[in-house]
């Protein structure tokens, strides 16, 4: 009787469209309750989900107010390769500065960039010029490639080559030619690298090489590095670099500095070129003051610059997928 007035009533919910009448109906012929007919309902407390570690974006270096107390002059600018913007500091695309060896990574690029077009091959006795012109930041060797250049001429090509709007051979009486004081505004000197970067310098062949050189240069600003024609040159911007940047990939670097005697100052050009960015820094400042100050004011804008900062991963609550009450 009970499966006949069962299979009854689930003909007539399904006339009636309504196939909830089923258990409702069955509850009541047989003396059960409708919500044990239907089954268990969802519990009303959801269950416990733990945090989800996002970890937060990679650094790199963007766009940012920079303020650093120089007792001196002081210029910088960034170029993001990712958009071919330039920024910087407010005297960044008209005022000047002495290159110093910094202008070395050109001299090295156009050298081998012509001898590649000329269809030769560097010497190993001009290869490991150039090389110790970066590595060691050596006085002779790069003279010998600017002169082979054709001296002021490898200035000029840069200047064309390179795109810079603000760059000229130096003017300082006894000096004129010399290529460590080739005059240069910090927005050039981002050009420059960038136009290391993206090949133009030293042509498709050697740019890996001049750029994997540059990553192997060498010595600190201690004074046993430091010498007449050579000095030890790995410090500036890098050492603002977090670890995490300068684990992602390699930075390429040139500095440049001199203590000059006729106007009693450090001249410093620092240079990084990573994949995203090209940083560019210059400072003059008192001889008293040591090389260190100029390397503590390329690291500070490089710093200031990193974004986000470096920090811990943040804990964010996951979305639940737990049954609501």
């Amino acid at each position: 009787m009970r499966t006949r007035v069962v299979m009854v009533l689930a003909v007539a919910a399904i006339l009636l469209g309504g196939v909830l009448v089923v258990p409702a109906a069955y509850a009541k012929f047989t003396g059960g309750d409708a919500a044990d007919a239907a089954g268990p309902t969802p519990s009303g407390t959801p269950p416990t989900v733990p945090p989800t570690i996002v970890e937060p974006p990679q650094p790199t270096l963007a766009a940012a107010p920079v303020k650093v107390k120089v007792d001196g002059f002081f210029s910088w600018a960034m170029l993001d390769r990712r958009t071919g913007e330039i920024s910087g500091s407010p005297n960044s695309a008209k005022a000047t500065s002495s290159t110093e060896s910094m202008i070395k990574v050109w001299i090295v690029s156009d050298f081998l960039r012509r001898t590649q077009e000329n269809g030769e091959t560097p010497s190993k006795s001009r290869l490991a010029q150039a090389s110790k012109a970066i590595r060691d930041s050596d006085d002779n060797a790069a003279g010998a490639l600017y002169s082979a250049g054709g001296g002021t001429a490898v200035t000029r090509r840069m200047i064309k080559t390179c795109g810079l709007t603000n760059t000229r051979l130096g003017s300082v009486p006894g000096y004129v030619g010399w290529w460590s004081f080739t005059e240069m505004s910090a927005q050039d000197a981002a050009r420059l690298g960038q136009c290391v970067k993206e090949g133009k310098a030293a042509g498709p062949k050697w740019t890996p090489w001049v750029l994997a050189e540059m990553t192997k240069v060498r010595g600190t600003t201690a004074a046993k590095d430091q010498h007449e024609t050579t000095g030890g040159g790995r410090w500036g911007i890098i050492d603002g670099l977090p670890k995490e940047i300068l684990a992602q990939a390699p930075v390429s670097i040139k500095n440049g500095w001199t203590p000059l005697v006729y106007d009693g100052n450090w001249h410093i050009s620092c240079l990084a070129i990573s994949e995203d960015w090209v940083l560019a820094v210059q400072t003059r400042y008192p001889t008293s003051k040591g090389l260190k100050y100029g390397a503590g004011v390329c690291g500070n804008v490089a710093t200031q610059l990193v974004t986000p900062k470096v920090g811990a991963a943040l804990k964010m609550p996951a979305a639940s997928t737990g049954a609501q009450g």
